[in-house]
């Protein structure tokens, strides 16, 4: 789908398709991750912080409390 930047203030904006953005599940909330390989631009919704953060706190208070064990396996 071919796509062209829209003047914006002092920027561009690029306008995405309501059809895409059901299939990607976004919306005007959603918080996008822009990347790039120097010649491609990705575009990346960012999910589940809430989730993300809960699983490193599990790690970190797994770790904490079996760290040791794990550490006199290895040995």
């Amino acid at each position: 789908m071919p796509k062209r930047l829209t003047p914006s203030g002092n920027s561009l904006a690029l306008v995405i398709d309501r059809p895409l953005l059901d299939v990607l599940a976004i919306d005007a909330d959603t918080e996008l991750e822009l990347s790039t390989d120097g010649d491609v631009l990705v575009v990346t919704p960012v999910r589940n912080w809430k989730r993300k953060k809960r699983t490193a706190e599990l790690v970190a208070e797994a770790h904490e409390h079996y760290g040791g064990v794990f550490r006199r396996l290895s040995e």
